[in-house]
């Protein structure tokens, strides 16, 4: 069981607005909040976003480096996906493989994947059909 994974950010505010409404969308709740840092969470699992020191700035994140690839969620159903995604694309988010949507996964994968403020790719997948 996972307890909780720790993700430093470049710009703490624009992460706080990004993933403060994601997560409540999901069901998270605010569970920790400092100067530099806040988590979520849901049962007994919790992200925390930590702001990044400056003298750590010079090397933006991407996600084919070593380290974090995607985080992927579960959504209830196919029509939360594209509810969500809808919310996602009003908000300005940047919906990745659009041209594949919902099946960027492969045929038997509805998702909707999409980036948040410092680009670290977003998954948010309904649970395979019978």
């Amino acid at each position: 069981m996972l307890h909780h994974v720790e993700i430093n950010v470049s710009n703490l505010p624009k992460t706080i607005e990004f993933w403060g409404w994601l997560l409540t969308e999901l069901g998270y709740e605010e569970y920790q909040k400092w100067n530099s840092g806040i988590s979520w969470k849901y049962q007994e699992t919790y992200l925390v976003f930590v702001q990044a020191e400056e003298r750590f700035l010079d090397i933006p994140y991407h996600r084919s480096r070593v380290g974090l690839n995607h985080l992927a969620f579960h959504a209830k159903s196919r029509e939360r996906v594209d509810e969500m995604t809808e919310k996602l694309k009003e908000r300005g988010v940047n919906i990745l493989y659009f041209d594949k949507h919902p099946y960027a996964g492969g045929s038997d994968y509805y998702a909707v994947f999409f980036e948040d403020p410092d680009r670290i790719k977003v998954e948010l997948v309904a649970p395979c059909s019978p």
